[in-house]
Formats: C-alpha cells, sequence, structure tokens
C-alpha cells in the first residue's frame, strides 16, 4: 500500500480530461537549443545538439545511461554552462535577460527539502509573505494539506516528492525541469504522482522536460520524446494519442517502438 489513500485525494490524482484544457494560461517559455557542444575535460558528453521545444510542450529525454540526458537538463537550468552553443528563450540569449531564476525550476530525484524546517516552510522557500498562502493551496492542491506542519522526516518517499513538486511550482515558473523525480518510489505511487504532474501541467501551461528511463512513463506523459544517444539526439517521437491516456493497443505499440529504438542504441 502506498503512504496516500487513492480515494481520499482522488480528484486531485485523477487526470486531466481535455475538456478541462480550454482554460488553461500558456505560461511556458520556448526554448530554442542550437550547436551545442558539452565537454569534461576531454570527454564528450553533447555533441552539436540542436533542439526547439514550444512554449507549453511537454518533452521526455530517454536513452541510455551516459548519453548526456541529465547533462542537457542542467545546462537548461543553467546549473552548468555549454562549453559551445547557445540556449535561447524566445528571442533572449540567456537566463539573465527576461528569464529570472524564479521562471525555471528543478526536481531531483531526491526531493532536496531543508529538514530542519517543515513542510509548509520547505514550500514556502522565497516566496514573500503575502505569497504565504499560495504555498498552502499548492499543498492541498498535492494532497498534503494535513501534513504541512510536519518534518520532511516524518513523510514517506511519496509524500516528500509532492512536497517537491509544490515547492517547485510555488513560483508559477515557465519552465519545470524533471530529472528522474520518481524513479524512487514505489509503482502506485509512481502512477499517482504521474497522474498529479500531468494535471498541474495541463491547468498551469508551463514548458516540462522529464528526463526519464521509463519509455512507459514518457509516452503516458510526453507529447514528444527525444532520444539521446551518445550526445546525440537519435530520433524523436510524437505522441498524438488524445489524453487521459489509456495503455491499450495503440499506447503499447508506441511504447515498443520507443524502447526498439533505445535498445538499439
Amino acid at each position: 500500500m502506498t503512504d496516500l489513500s487513492i480515494s481520499q485525494y482522488a480528484n486531485d490524482l485523477l487526470p486531466v480530461t481535455e475538456s478541462q484544457t480550454d482554460n488553461q494560461t500558456q505560461v511556458g517559455a520556448e526554448i530554442s537549443i542550437e550547436q551545442l557542444y558539452k565537454y569534461y575535460a576531454d570527454v564528450k558528453v553533447l555533441e552539436d545538439l540542436d533542439l526547439n521545444i514550444e512554449a507549453g510542450e511537454f518533452v521526455a529525454i530517454v536513452g541510455r545511461s551516459g548519453c548526456g540526458k541529465s547533462t542537457l537538463l542542467r545546462l537548461i537550468a543553467d546549473l552548468e554552462q555549454p562549453s559551445y552553443g547557445e540556449i535561447k528563450f524566445k528571442s533572449l540569449r540567456n537566463f539573465r535577460e527576461g528569464i529570472t531564476s524564479d521562471d525555471i525550476r528543478v526536481m531531483f530525484q531526491d526531493p532536496r527539502l531543508l529538514p530542519w524546517k517543515n513542510i509548509l516552510n520547505n514550500v514556502q522557500l522565497g516566496l514573500n509573505k503575502d505569497q504565504h498562502d499560495k504555498a498552502e493551496q499548492l499543498l492541498e492542491k498535492v494532497g498534503l494539506k494535513e501534513k504541512s506542519k510536519l518534518w520532511p522526516s516524518q513523510l514517506s518517499g511519496g509524500q516528500r516528492q509532492r512536497a517537491a513538486l509544490a515547492r517547485a511550482l510555488s513560483h508559477t515558473p515557465r519552465i519545470l525541469l524533471l530529472d528522474e523525480p520518481l524513479g524512487a518510489l514505489d509503482a502506485l505511487t509512481r502512477l499517482e504522482m504521474q497522474n498529479l504532474i500531468e494535471k498541474l501541467w495541463l491547468e498551469q501551461g508551463f514548458t516540462t522536460i522529464l528526463v526519464t528511463h521509463d519509455v512507459s512513463e514518457a509516452v503516458q506523459l510526453a507529447d514528444r520524446i527525444i532520444l539521446l544517444d551518445q550526445g546525440h539526439i537519435a530520433q524523436q517521437f510524437s505522441i498524438d494519442l488524445p489524453r487521459p491516456r489509456q495503455k491499450g493497443r495503440a499506447f503499447a505499440e508506441l511504447e515498443q517502438q520507443v524502447l526498439t529504438a533505445v535498445l538499439a542504441t
């Protein structure tokens, strides 16, 4: 059993239907990557990579370990600098011309909550006092309203990731970067988190890039899947299945197509 009752949070966790996206506010930023290279000493991790991501698009990046997935995410987040090339946001040339740190949020496999602050205070980090109510609203959205006064050590792994997601969204980011955030969760909790991420993405319209080793997760969530191989884009797959997605024949065929491509790298 998971730490959360599915029935208790059913309204928050069920996928959003297509009709619910009609009023979606498009806040996402367009990302343009041109001739991107990244070296660590003599080791080439990314090479001559070109990629355009539309505002509000949900992109999943898959590939074998060491292919450059997480490095690409860190470069977009400005946690590292390219060896060569550019990452632009619409007409912007870098993160300091119109795009602030609050516009880009990263969620890692480790939730990275501050252990000396309770869950509410963790979500409130960086918010002005007049924005603190927003943190409480986000905790309610992720099913942690009753856990807000607890310490991170008192929560399960799934609950800590929910808190990390609420914190990532507290500044209304234009870009959300997900670096294997669900990899350590049990299967049922992982499905709940997938539904929750999809629901909040559809509601808020931020651009999302997910790095994952789980091909099924990529097909479930993404508009487009990018397969990296040794620092290059090997293939791209458009996922035009209607939402909420059901794991039927079309889903299975796409999943197998992507998995076969990954195994061939």
